[in-house]
């Protein structure tokens, strides 16, 4: 008999390994709670179109000049561009990321002849990169979803989903209307419960970056106690600023350029004032509430948390203060449990502002710092304000808020959290094999 030649085996062989491989990934998948990722400020991408009611400020911000590729139906990428960096365009940026508050409405909107949409929710497609054409520069939550698929633990788009959302955008207090937050919650409430059925009615786990984790939060806070029993496995919180950042001071200050280059701060101001999230994470009274420990000093005078509205008229921004005072300072003023297992992670050890002191140059000079711990945005008092029962924390030392979506070590420890919730259910399944 003919013995099998060395080319046929190493064939056979491949097929064996590939066959084996397959099994284990699925072995593997069926071991794992499907997972949801909520992104943070800015996380996502964000598209726009302009109709017959945009009033352009200038000949560049014109519909049919800039941007000049659009996609079918006038819409283009709002967020992020590029063009942001050059002085005109910045501009433009500006106004059409601008909202407004319509008083009569007592909710924000758009600005007029700006129309909105978040793409791709339900994946994790507008998560990986804000710019698809510059991902390295632009990566987010690329890195974290390599390290969850890797060793096939999770499979993109299957047990693997995003819920992108208009960032812009917040929660307001019981009785006030959040059209467009709100709509979210919805959607985010359909997708897991989509998710569970698609994956044999197994639980979910919402796992949340920044401003992601407060909507997560305020989120399981609207759902009913057999819901989350139902549909919700745990909810795993990455640097979730829970009290606000006194950076955010500095941001409604004088402008933040959120490390995007060449940028002139005082261009992006008005629009980063006028976002209702960004007020959402202005330093909150319940972990702030040193009433001697000022947040903000200036020649003339000092802010506390407790002066938040003398702080926004002093700025240039009274339009500011009632919609902050009704709506958003009710939601800070408590942080209700979840009802569900929570595991915050979180860097410290990284310089973090703690006093801006500015001179006599007023608010449009950029602020000395004097730093404390945290993870470079988010102050460690306010990462670590969640207590409920039920909860675990981890503290990864010289992680910041962005790179812990990115450091290696953060990402071995993210991966490992995950993989000790999926234990339960890895065990439930080898006992009845």
């Amino acid at each position: 008999m003919k013995e099998p030649s060395l080319h046929y085996l190493v064939v056979i062989g491949m097929v064996v390994m590939a066959a084996t491989m397959t099994s284990m990934c699925q072995a593997v998948g069926n071991n794992v709670y499907p997972l949801i990722l909520v992104p943070g400020n800015g996380g996502n991408q964000l598209e726009a179109r302009l109709d017959r009611e945009y009033k352009p400020s200038s000949f560049w911000c014109s519909s049919w000049l800039y941007p000049i590729h659009k996609k079918s139906g006038g819409w283009f990428r709002l967020w992020f561009d590029a063009t942001v960096i050059l002085s005109p365009f910045t501009r433009c940026f500006n106004e059409r990321m601008m909202l407004y508050y319509d008083a009569d409405l007592d909710d924000y909107q758009n600005a007029p002849g700006v129309q909105t949409r978040v793409p791709h929710f339900g994946s994790t497609k507008s998560l990986l990169y804000l710019d698809p054409r510059l991902r390295d520069a632009t990566s987010y939550m690329e890195h974290l979803v390599n390290a969850l698929e890797k060793g096939c633990g999770y499979v993109n788009d299957q047990n693997l989903l995003g819920a992108p959302y208009d960032f812009r955008y917040g929660l307001a207090a019981s009785g006030h209307p959040s059209r467009v937050a709100s709509q979210f919650l919805q959607d985010l409430k359909s997708l897991v419960e989509k998710t569970s059925g698609e994956n044999n009615g197994k639980p979910v786990i919402l796992l949340s970056h920044s401003l992601g984790g407060l909507f997560v939060l305020h989120f399981l806070n609207r759902t009913t106690p057999s819901w989350r029993h139902k549909y919700i496995k745990h909810f795993v919180a990455l640097a979730a600023p829970w009290g606000g950042t006194i950076s955010q001071m500095q941001t409604f200050a004088s402008g933040n350029t959120l490390g995007v280059p060449l940028v002139n701060p005082l261009l992006v101001r008005p629009q980063q004032r006028t976002s209702e999230s960004n007020q959402w994470l202005l330093p909150s009274t319940k972990v702030f509430h040193d009433r001697t420990k000022p947040l903000v000093v200036t020649p003339q005078v000092n802010y506390t948390a407790y002066e938040m509205d003398e702080f926004l008229a002093d700025i240039g921004f009274s339009q500011g203060i009632v919609p902050y005072k009704t709506r958003v300072l009710p939601l800070t003023e408590e942080l209700v449990a979840p009802g569900v297992p929570v595991t915050l992670i979180h860097g410290k050890g990284v310089d973090t502002p703690e006093v801006l002191v500015y001179g006599e140059g007023g608010f449009d000079e950029q602020p000395k710092i004097k730093y404390g711990d945290g993870d470079g945005t988010v102050n460690l008092a306010s990462l670590a304000a969640l207590e409920v029962e039920n909860l675990k924390t981890v503290e990864i030392g010289g992680v910041s808020h962005t790179s812990i979506l990115k450091d290696e070590t953060a990402l071995k420890e993210i991966v490992k959290q995950i993989s000790i919730i999926n234990s339960e259910l890895a065990n439930v399944n080898a006992m009845s094999e």
